[in-house]
């Protein structure tokens, strides 16, 4: 059975870099779209909510014109029974009879007021969901423009890079495997952790590329060994020598081209 080829830590270093080299890319394109796609995503939400609130609006004048139309029923079976009332009025017997017709006459006459109240209570209200729906309405008009404006130009930016963008992204899918889980999980920290997403950064005019602070002579040289990993104290970042870094540029660059 064939002996697994053993990595070496300057394949680790080269492999960290690329890998740094092709996140950098993607993190820039990103920053190019901003904060578009979350204000996408805002207006979207936005205008659902308001389409929801619509719908509730118009659910609220269909019932209350219901509601309208049941009191007019109301008022109409009132008055019919009035006209019986009147009638039957004239043909009392006796007393008990008259109370008992006039109590049933002032009874429908309350309903009938009733009614008329709340009819109107009802038609104000209509009249107020009327103004809300129209003011939703403009609303939405507002939202959707501003969504097709926010659409169109984050449209325009992913036309320029989205092609780019799927093929580091896929890249950098390829180079992750190439690391350790070891090296993978620390790389990622370290981005995660620092503003700039730089994990990896090479040694520049005897600085670290990331935090600027100045790497001691012998640091230096135990780096450009590439015998081991070695980070910057001051900032945890994976450090690399500057000639090495200037060939992955070169690499990846002709890579992506």
């Amino acid at each position: 059975m064939a002996k697994k080829k053993e990595v070496t830590v300057e394949e680790k270093l080269r492999a960290l870099y690329d890998l740094q080299l092709i996140d950098s890319r993607v993190d820039e394109i990103k920053n190019v779209r901003g904060e578009l796609p979350l204000e996408i995503e805002d207006l979207e939400d936005a205008i659902v909510g308001l389409n929801k609130r619509l719908t509730n609006l118009n659910e609220d004048v269909t019932n209350l014109k219901s509601e309208i139309s049941n009191k007019k029923s109301v008022i109409e079976e009132a008055k019919s029974l009035l006209k019986k009332y009147a009638e039957q009025q004239k043909n009392v017997r006796n007393n008990r009879e008259f109370n008992s017709i006039s109590k049933e006459t002032e009874y429908q006459e309350l309903e009938i007021e009733l009614a008329e109240k709340r009819i109107k209570e009802y038609k104000a209200k209509v009249e107020q969901k009327k103004e809300v729906i129209t003011a939703t309405k403009e609303n939405i008009a507002k939202q959707e423009e501003l969504l097709k404006h926010k659409s169109d130009e984050l449209n325009d930016i992913m036309g320029d890079t989205i092609k780019e963008e799927e093929i580091l992204l896929k890249k950098s899918k390829e180079y992750s495997k190439l690391i350790d889980d070891h090296l993978l999980k620390a790389y990622n920290r370290i981005r995660s952790s620092v503003k700039n997403g730089l994990a990896v950064v090479s040694i520049e005019r005897g600085a670290s590329g990331g935090s600027f602070f100045t790497i001691p002579p012998q640091r230096q040289v135990e780096i450009a060994s590439r015998k081991k990993i070695i980070t910057d104290e001051h900032s945890g970042r994976i450090l690399v020598d500057g000639a090495l870094a200037e060939e992955e540029k070169e690499k990846i660059n002709k890579l992506l081209k």
